[in-house]
C-alpha cells in the first residue's frame, strides 16, 4: 500500500470508532434529505516528499487530471467562473454552488485575485526564503459578506525554505482543512495541495520538502457508510507514484494540467482490483 492508503485507512477506522453524529447538519443531498456526518476533531497526515512519500491512494481510483485543474483553475487563473473550469478543465462538480451567474461567487480564486495572494507568495519567497510569514489564507470574511458559494474548507497554506543539512534547499508547506468529506475529496484535497507545492518548488528553484495535512473536522456521510466497509475490506496497491513536472517550465503561470505527470501509478490495475465507489453528495 501507498502511504496515502495507511493513513486513509486509519482515519476511516478512527471516524467509525469514535465518530459523533451531528444534530442538524447544513448540507443536503439533492432529494432534500438533511445529510448527517459522522466526524472526529483534529488529525493529521505528514509525508516527506523528497523521500517518495505521497498522499495518493491505491483502494479507489482518483481523478488526478480533473483535481489539478481546479487547482490551476483557483491559483493561477485566479478564477471563479464556472465557464473556465469547465471549458479549460472539464470540471463541472462546482456547477452545484453556482449562484446564478455562472460563478461561485467572492472565494476561492476571486479571494486569491483581490488579495493578489499567490502574486504575495511567490515574491515573499523569493525575496526572503528565511521568512516565517509565508501564508495564503482564503478565509477572508471581508469577501463572505458579498454573495458567494460555498466556504473554503483547504483555506490555508504556509511556507517555509529549509536548508537540508544534505545542503540542498527544501520547501516544506502545511495545509490547514477546517472540513473534508474524506471518502469524496480527502485525498484529492492532499493531492492537490502536493501538486502545489512541487510547482511553487519548481518557480524558486528549490525541492519539494515536507507536506502536512491538518484537518480540522473530518467527517463521513450517513449515506456513504457502506462504501467506507468496503475500502477498509480492500487491500492497496504496491507501487511508489510520483509527480514529475515538464523539465522545460519553471514558471508558475506557464503550466499547464498536462505538464504534472503522476508515473508509477497502475490505474488500470486499480479500477480493476477497487473499482470506483458512488457517492452521494451534501450539498
Amino acid at each position: 500500500m501507498t502511504k496515502g492508503d495507511i493513513y486513509t485507512k486509519e482515519i476511516i477506522t478512527r471516524i467509525l470508532e469514535e465518530g459523533c453524529w451531528d444534530q442538524d447538519p447544513r448540507p443536503k443531498y439533492a432529494d432534500g434529505t438533511k445529510a448527517h456526518t459522522l466526524s472526529v476533531n483534529h488529525g493529521m497526515c505528514t509525508y516527506d516528499l523528497a523521500k517518495g512519500e505521497i498522499p495518493l491512494i491505491t483502494l479507489r481510483p482518483i481523478a488526478t487530471k480533473s483535481s489539478i485543474g481546479e487547482l490551476l483553475w483557483i491559483y493561477q487563473d485566479e478564477s471563479n467562473d464556472l465557464n473556465v473550469l469547465r471549458d479549460k478543465y472539464g470540471v463541472t462538480w462546482w456547477d452545484e454552488w453556482d449562484i446564478g451567474n455562472r460563478t461561485i461567487g467572492s472565494v476561492y480564486g476571486e479571494t486569491v485575485r483581490r488579495h493578489n495572494l499567490m502574486k504575495n507568495l511567490l515574491q515573499g519567497l523569493k525575496e526572503n526564503p528565511d521568512g516565517r510569514r509565508h501564508i495564503i489564507n482564503l478565509w477572508q470574511e471581508s469577501d463572505f459578506l458579498e454573495p458567494h458559494g460555498l466556504k473554503p474548507c483547504a483555506f490555508l497554506t504556509e511556507w517555509n525554505v529549509r536548508h537540508g543539512q544534505d545542503g540542498m534547499d527544501y520547501l516544506d508547506m502545511c495545509l490547514v482543512q477546517r472540513s473534508s468529506d474524506f471518502l469524496t475529496a480527502g485525498c484529492i484535497n492532499q493531492v492537490q495541495y502536493v501538486v502545489l507545492q512541487y510547482l511553487v518548488a519548481r518557480h524558486l528553484n528549490l525541492r519539494p520538502g515536507r507536506f502536512t495535512w491538518f484537518y480540522n473536522n473530518i467527517q463521513i456521510y450517513d449515506r456513504h457508510l457502506d462504501q467506507a466497509h468496503e475500502l477498509l475490506q480492500r487491500d492497496g496497491i504496491e507501487c511508489q507514484p510520483k509527480i514529475v513536472l515538464n523539465e522545460e517550465k519553471q514558471n508558475f503561470y506557464d503550466f499547464q494540467v498536462e505538464d504534472v505527470q503522476i508515473v508509477d501509478y497502475p490505474k488500470e490495475l486499480i479500477k480493476k482490483k477497487n473499482p470506483q465507489l458512488k457517492f452521494e453528495i451534501g450539498i
